[in-house]
């Protein structure tokens, strides 16, 4: 099957599973093609070392290096959490299955991804698999509790598990939150942990980031159980989930536990890059602390969504970049949503790269989407007319 018909074949299947009708509209929708590919049929050649099942992993570090997921491509966990529309069991089983039959072995979830719902449903698929076979990651920051009430967040989680939650970023909360999500996905091991949400951006907390921060920074604090968790093997490494740069920058610049591994969510996508190159990715360097991308398609809006980070409030300029991007990767032949995987995974920073997915079809063309030879062309058209930073990595 060539690339054209593949893309259209996964698209047809992703309107199918989210119950669209498979008309045109929905299928330039998910997961974007070009006009370029869908009317040339253009097929670009595929990396030999990327043609079999398996994706790329990274190397293995090196003795007094910080700890790097195995897996550059993964599978983010807030669609099999029901984030603004429910999936049957069945469904995302159905996604985490296309996943690794496409080669996915990195899979992200937390306690938060429809109170629980989502690292039930990734423990189950993995159970029975070898541990060493994946990377696994969730985090702390909230206490998940029963409730028989009104459910926060009704807006963002549909149908979640009955849980409410509380804000703990203390060293017995951290604790206690990975003993309770090893519970839940009932697996073995985690190998990443992240400290959730502990952001500016997160209105929902009591007082202001920096006072939790000082919480988990301190004594008796989640960093510090983190690390020795780290030491004493319970998981790889640790960090911070978070969808602005503040306490990860702070973090590597204090003289406080260094985080080993940071996922960024909304702070680096072809269209929005470049405090990231300028401020966030040098501070982590210098601490020898990895990067793994959430949202490189910010939350669907390069594949034609019209939402943007969680929200359907478009900044202003989005769109008119993105229709100026479209018509670039019309003229080389390429979609949009491959550029931007692509983009993300370049820096040396980055380890990982973990786009979400609800559909079989979503996952496997962003799976084929990392298999592409983009010409250097491309990217110096984008240069060129000041689409991209001209310090932003792109693929060699």
């Amino acid at each position: 099957m060539d690339r054209r018909n593949f893309l259209h074949a996964a698209t047809t299947t992703a309107a199918t599973f989210t119950g669209l009708a498979a008309s045109p509209l929905a299928r330039a929708q998910a997961p974007g093609l070009s006009a370029a590919l869908t009317e040339r049929g253009s097929v670009l050649a595929t990396r030999g070392p990327m043609t079999d099942r398996a994706l790329p992993r990274n190397a293995a570090a090196a003795p007094g290096q910080r700890y790097r997921p195995a897996f550059r491509f993964g599978l983010g966990g807030t669609q099999i959490g029901n984030i603004f529309a429910a999936l049957s069991d069945a469904q995302a089983q159905a996604v985490l299955q296309a996943a690794w039959d496409a080669g996915v072995r990195h899979f992200d979830t937390s306690p938060f991804y429809g109170y629980g719902l989502s690292e039930y449903r990734l423990g189950h698929f993995l159970r029975g698999k070898h541990p060493d076979d994946y990377v696994v990651s969730t985090k702390v920051g909230r206490m998940l509790q029963a409730s028989r009430g009104p459910l926060p967040n009704a807006a963002l989680w549909v149908q979640p598990a009955p849980m409410a939650y509380r804000y703990d970023f203390t060293a017995a909360g951290a604790r206690r939150s990975v003993e309770d999500s090893l519970q839940r996905l009932g697996l073995p091991k985690i190998d990443i942990v992240y400290i959730h949400d502990l952001s500016p951006d997160n209105s929902e907390l009591p007082g202001t980031w920096r006072d939790h921060f000082a919480v988990a920074a301190g004594t008796g604090g989640a960093m510090g159980e983190l690390a020795r968790m780290r030491d004493q093997g319970m998981i790889g490494g640790w960090g911070f989930g978070i969808n602005t740069p503040d306490a990860a920058v702070l973090a590597a610049e204090s003289d406080v536990p260094t985080p080993d591994v940071v996922l960024l969510a909304c702070q680096y996508s072809i269209l929005d890059h470049e405090v990231a190159l300028s401020r966030t990715f040098p501070a982590l360097q210098r601490k020898g602390i990895s990067v793994v991308v959430g949202t490189p398609l910010n939350d669907g809006f390069l594949g034609g969504r019209n939402r943007y980070h969680f929200s359907d409030q478009i900044p202003a300029g989005a769109a008119d970049k993105r229709a100026r991007l479209a018509v670039v990767a019309d003229r080389h032949g390429i979609d949009i949503r491959t550029a931007a995987l692509q983009f993300a995974a370049a820096p040396v920073v980055v380890s990982a790269i973990i786009p979400g997915a609800r559909a079989p079809g979503q996952v496997q063309a962003n799976v084929a989407s990392m298999r592409v030879t983009i010409p250097a062309s491309f990217w110096e058209s984008l240069r060129r007319e000041g689409l991209i930073s001209r310090q932003a990595p792109v693929p060699a």
